[in-house]
């Protein structure tokens, strides 16, 4: 990757699609958290924290994740957790965010739904990149408590664009989702699913076939299926996929095994993004640079990306064509 095209991927207007907010709480505002509000934490110091992140699968993630949020209480825990990250945001040329939030993980610690909401939503209201929030049901829980959340949630309803499903994905297929993406659908919610990251391309399958998603997250195991990868570019349906978040939880074992081009090449919508940045080594620049430093990616391929993350999200036709513009303007100004 010569300087040339790390300087123009860095600076491309981008959007994220698959942003876990609470995944970007660094070790450094949990510390500061669990002192304002009175938390115990496990380890010592910030750095035993962050010595800690060294996850062998997708649930012993989960595991020190969830113990990571439980410094989050008050309306301004989430309002500063959200603050930083598009802070960030600014800083890698991110125009546009759709965040994902767990408020299971919160209502479970007798956190209010309204703190919970309140705080993400004020911190996006205040800053200069668009963002718009999505709710996520834990997949590892019971659809009963997915539609008890949502509805909660429901008072809430002018602050969400849509809905979408994480959490440990093998042994809880879309399937026992049901009843409660479709009663989102109803609401005129957008829906999207973790699909086709540890679990098989079924899962893939049957979130688009019985969720009705409208964008699927990760799914690089899609290629297993050559008609199902048909299907899906045919559609035009997106993948928002994490490259450092599937390396760090051995989707990949490294970045060069990463079939980033081949979705590309398969004529999939297929975006990058950051997953849970603060526990898999990086925000958006970091995810653009470490593939482009692995992969056979080219000036080309850094068009399309930024093309496809805004073409993939959920804004407004007028808005998202404002942004779409935007980014040829930058490729058309860049030197030959």
């Amino acid at each position: 990757m010569n300087e040339q095209l790390r300087q123009a991927v860095t600076a491309m207007p981008k959007a994220e699609l698959h942003i876990h907010i609470e995944g970007s709480l660094e070790p450094e505002l949990i510390f500061a958290l669990a002192e304002r509000n009175g938390v115990r934490l496990a380890y010592p110091s910030v750095d035993a924290l962050r010595q800690a992140y060294a996850f062998k699968d997708l649930q012993s993630f989960l595991d020190i994740y969830y113990a990571g949020a439980s410094v989050l209480l008050q309306e301004q825990d989430f309002y500063d957790m959200t603050a930083a990250f598009l802070e960030r945001c600014e800083r890698d040329n991110v125009r546009h965010a759709e965040i994902f939030f767990d408020p299971q993980t919160h209502t479970a610690r007798g956190v209010a739904m309204e703190t919970v909401v309140s705080g993400i939503h004020r911190a996006c209201q205040d800053s200069p990149v668009s963002a718009t929030l999505i709710m996520c049901f834990l997949r590892h829980l019971s659809e009963e408590d997915a539609l008890a959340t949502l509805d909660a949630a429901l008072p809430h309803r002018d602050k969400l664009i849509g809905v979408g499903l994480d959490s440990s994905e093998v042994g809880h297929p879309p399937e026992k989702f049901a009843r409660v993406f479709a009663r989102c659908r109803d609401l005129g919610l957008h829906l999207v699913a973790h699909a086709g990251e540890e679990g098989p391309p079924a899962y893939i399958a049957s979130a688009l076939d019985v969720l009705k998603v409208e964008r699927l997250d990760h799914g690089v195991r899609i290629l297993e299926d050559a008609a199902l990868t048909a299907r899906v570019a045919r559609e035009g349906i997106a993948l928002t996929v994490c490259p450092l978040s599937n390396t760090k939880l051995r989707v990949f074992d490294q970045m060069r095994d990463h079939n980033l081009v081949q979705l590309l090449d398969a004529g999939l919508l297929a975006t990058v993004n950051s997953d849970d940045p603060a526990y898999f080594g990086g925000y958006m620049n970091d995810n653009f640079i470490a593939v482009f430093e692995s992969l056979p990616l080219t000036l080309a391929h850094a068009k399309t990306l930024a093309r496809n993350s805004f073409a993939a999200s959920f804004l407004p036709a007028e808005q998202k064509r404002r942004f779409l513009d935007e980014v040829d303007a930058y490729f058309a100004a860049l030197p030959a």
